[in-house]
């Protein structure tokens, strides 16, 4: 049996912005994962990397034999203030490195960020119903499925379903995010 390497997880930076985007656009082409229709460009990757990192959100990278194997990140859910202690997160591996640890590494660091941030209380997965990998994925995180939309996508010719998902995290909000500001 061939041993393989443990995914490393890190912060992304500004250089892993096009193996992000490579991610990114199979998951829009060729899958129901990304509910666009459309790849963007590198410019369109480095703000949504920007946004984040600006507004404190963490991008974190699964590093599988050097090269970037998948991605993670949260932010708010919902813009509205009253919104601001519940985030939505997203974890996207890449087809040659799927099955090897990389999604549970990515979501174990993104939880685990969520809770020292003192800003999250809730982590929202909305999951197209058919992806039972991601479902599943979650469910072993302590994910539970809290609602099903019919028919809110339109991809492929055909319509999707949409999963949510939700983790209440433990321990208190830090008393200096209270303030809606």
């Amino acid at each position: 049996m061939i041993q393989q390497n443990a995914p490393l997880i890190r912060d992304a930076s500004e250089s892993d912005i096009p193996a992000i985007l490579a991610i990114h656009n199979n998951a829009v082409t060729e899958t129901t994962a990304i509910w666009d229709s459309a790849p963007v460009d590198l410019d369109d990757r480095l703000r949504w990397w920007r946004d984040r990192v600006t507004s404190g959100y963490p991008v974190l990278i699964a590093e599988i034999d050097g090269e970037v194997a998948g991605y993670a990140s949260y932010a708010q859910w919902r813009p509205k203030s009253g919104y601001r202690h519940c985030v939505e997160n997203s974890v996207y591996v890449a087809d040659r490195f799927q099955r090897r640890g990389a999604a549970t590494a990515l979501l174990t660091a993104l939880l685990g960020r969520a809770e020292e941030s003192g800003r999250v209380h809730t982590v929202i997965a909305a999951i197209e119903t058919s992806n039972k990998t991601s479902i599943l994925l979650h469910e072993k995180f302590g994910f539970q499925i809290v609602g099903q939309l019919p028919e809110v996508g339109h991809k492929f010719g055909g319509w999707m379903d949409l999963t949510l998902m939700q983790r209440t995290l433990p321990g208190p909000i830090s008393p200096s995010v209270e303030s809606c500001e």
